[in-house]
């Protein structure tokens, strides 16, 4: 979770894994016997963070059940970060740096991209849109909504993230 926090707040180039073990209270040869590398602890948290996001994402379409609901509730998934000391989406923030990432790590961002594109396309196509119409939709979606977050960050504003989101919901981008 610490480390987490230092790559939303940082990115990858702020993790260090003798920080984050002082910071933890631990000694820096444990998390070095756990995580060889820098490259290895970013892509574990870049994971975790992606499976949590995948397993948020499904808990929202149970909670919601039905496609406009989940549509109308899924900015939250981004706005909880900014909510969080002004943190953005860990993978929004090293998607920034993703020319200086290991493939290891790379490969775990674009893990994120996937399960969000993913999960919108499929909430789309319960809706009635094609295959094909649901992805690009959906990628507009993701995109849309972590540029928002960014821009919100930028500003240290969440009502900028609030007021393009609605901007998008009165454009039509989260209609079905």
């Amino acid at each position: 979770m610490a480390a987490t926090r230092i790559a939303q707040a940082h990115g990858y180039g702020g993790l260090n894994l003798r920080a984050l073990a002082e910071h933890v209270g631990i000694k820096a040869a444990s998390l070095y016997y756990h995580f060889p590398s820098k490259a290895d602890l970013a892509a574990a948290v870049a994971r975790r963070y992606w499976e949590d996001s995948a397993a948020t994402l499904e808990a929202l379409a149970v909670e919601a059940g039905n496609p406009e609901t989940c549509l109308h509730r899924y900015p939250q998934t981004f706005r909880q970060s900014l909510e969080n000391g002004n943190r953005i989406c860990l993978c929004s923030f090293m998607s920034a740096e993703y020319d200086n990432l290991p493939a290891t790590v790379q490969k775990e961002v674009q893990g994120f991209v996937n399960v969000n594109v993913a999960w919108l396309s499929k909430v789309l196509q319960a809706a009635g849109m094609t295959s094909e119409q649901a992805e690009q939709r959906a990628l507009a979606i993701f995109a849309a909504v972590s540029g928002a977050q960014l821009m919100a960050r930028g500003q240290a504003d969440i009502t900028m993230f609030d007021t393009l989101i609605e901007n998008y919901r009165k454009a039509g981008l989260f209609s079905v």
